[in-house]
């Protein structure tokens, strides 16, 4: 499996609710309600920093300084 495919994008939950509107025998007969929410992990990069990060890559060295011979 590939790196990037073992790494979770995303947080997904399921809340399990109760039935408000129907009789306790009939809330018996069928599944409880549930409600299901997904969230981003970490925080997102707004555009500002997007390109502050991308400005500053551009300073870093890509090879070793070379030396000039003597």
């Amino acid at each position: 499996m590939a790196d990037t495919e073992a790494v979770a994008t995303a947080t997904i939950a399921v809340h399990r609710d109760v039935w408000t509107n129907l009789a306790p025998e009939m809330a018996a007969l069928v599944a409880p309600p549930v409600s299901v929410s997904a969230a981003p992990l970490g925080r997102p990069v707004g555009a500002w920093r997007r390109g502050q990060l991308a400005r500053s890559r551009g300073n870093m060295p890509v090879r070793r300084h070379r030396v000039a011979a003597r």
